[in-house]
């Protein structure tokens, strides 16, 4: 066996006797240094560590590009440097394995930027579309007539699209720079539109709400300048509140203290009517039982058959009743009003009809209808007995007829 077959595997470098280090590529030796102030070993360990350096890197990159993570773009521009660092690289190792690495990854990364600028590409029109209809969005609400505007709803959508706006900006792809500030201009302007349009719309509001403050300030220093004239100034407090309800908004922080100014003035106003009233309730107590009294006594009209006997009693008793005078509260007095009439109305219809059944021309003429009816009836008869004697059955029907309905009248009028 020869000497050279049991000889270990050629080495990537050597070292002169004057210290300088070479490295092997292919079958040639590229000198990539000195190192004169050290042994071989400390010659050749530095010029290793420096290739080890650069298989970090081509290692590193790989596995960037496995994870996934980075950008093909940006990791295939790494790899570049990274080969021209290797390339002529002044380390000793294995240099054409790690150009060979790298070049294989650039392969890799140059198909993976495609795709990559494609994705790109795609997402860049899809924020394109998405920038562009918050721009519409924004217009579409400029566009609307500010007086049908509710402003706080408005306010708070085209906050949202600024957010929106922001948000893609901040984490979206980048819009080409003429593109991005056309559409900004275009959702900035319709901003500045909503926000002229609101200035506007809140200052005629603030003029339309200081004149009906002022308006409604006027009718409260009115209707509490009533308060002297006590229960008899509420005809006029309620002119002032109708004009109150006509007014029209003021703003919610002035109307609430206006109206509780307005209310205050007339709470003191009925306040006083309500004071009375229970003065003459109070007033009223031995009144209202004076009349159930009469109202119980009055019960006896009623069982008296006797009508004038009858009219006497109550006559007597609606004297009393009047002489009492009025009562409160006023609903009392209608109801023991209401009994107290229909005990008089039952009198009168009893009055009435002993009216009409003794009254002399009613007799009168009630005794000649009888006479007229009684002697009807007998020619009737007559002639009924003669139509049955000659058989004439038709005369005898219309007789028969007839002489039920003088009978039925008679038996009316009491006969």
């Amino acid at each position: 066996m020869t000497e050279s077959a049991h000889a270990p595997a050629e080495p990537w470098g050597r070292v002169d006797d004057d210290g300088t280090v070479s490295v092997r590529e292919g079958v040639e030796w590229r000198v990539v240094g000195q190192y004169p102030d050290g042994t071989r070993e400390e010659a050749l360990a530095y010029f290793e560590r420096k290739y080890a350096d650069l298989a970090s890197e081509v290692a590193l990159l790989e596995v960037r590009h496995r994870g996934g993570g980075a950008s093909a773009s940006d990791l295939r521009a790494a790899a570049r440097l990274v080969h021209d660092k290797i390339d002529g690289a002044a380390a000793v190792g294995d240099l054409a394995s790690l150009l060979a690495r790298v070049e294989a990854l650039t392969d890799e990364l140059s198909a993976a930027t495609a795709s990559e600028a494609a994705a790109q590409r795609e997402a860049v029109d899809e924020a394109l579309r998405a920038r562009t209809v918050l721009v519409e969005k924004a217009e579409a609400l400029a566009a609307r007539d500010p007086r049908s505007i509710q402003w706080k709803q408005v306010s708070a959508e085209i906050a949202e699209l600024f957010d929106q706006w922001q948000s893609q900006q901040q984490h979206g792809p980048r819009l080409p720079k003429s593109t991005a500030q056309q559409l900004w201009k275009r959702f900035r302007d319709a901003r500045a539109t909503l926000d002229k349009h609101r200035r506007e719309f809140y200052s005629q509001l603030d003029e339309a709400h200081k004149s009906v403050r002022d308006q409604k300030s006027r009718l409260v220093e009115r209707a509490e300048a009533l308060a002297s004239r006590g229960e008899d100034g509420i005809a006029a407090y309620r002119e002032l509140l109708d004009q109150w309800k006509t007014a029209g908004r003021a703003g919610k922080k002035a109307d609430d203290a206006l109206w509780a100014r307005f209310k205050a003035a007339g709470d003191v106003l009925y306040g006083a009517r309500g004071e009375r009233e229970a003065a003459e309730a109070e007033a009223s107590r031995e009144k209202i039982e004076q009349r159930r009294e009469l109202l119980a006594e009055a019960k006896a009209v009623q069982d008296e058959r006797d009508l004038a006997k009858a009219r006497s009693l109550l006559t007597g008793i609606q004297r009393r009743w009047d002489d009492l005078g009025r009562i409160f509260p006023r609903d009392v007095e209608r109801s023991l009003d209401d009994e107290l009439r229909k005990i008089e109305q039952a009198l009168r219809a009893r009055e009435d009809a002993d009216w009409k059944s003794n009254n002399p021309e009613t007799k009168a003429r009630a005794n000649d209808m009888t006479r007229q009816l009684t002697d009807a009836i007998e020619k009737l008869e007559a002639e009924l007995a003669a139509a049955e004697k000659a058989g004439d059955k038709k005369a005898a029907a219309q007789a028969a007829e007839a002489l039920d309905a003088r009978r039925a009248w008679l038996k009316a009028l009491g006969a």
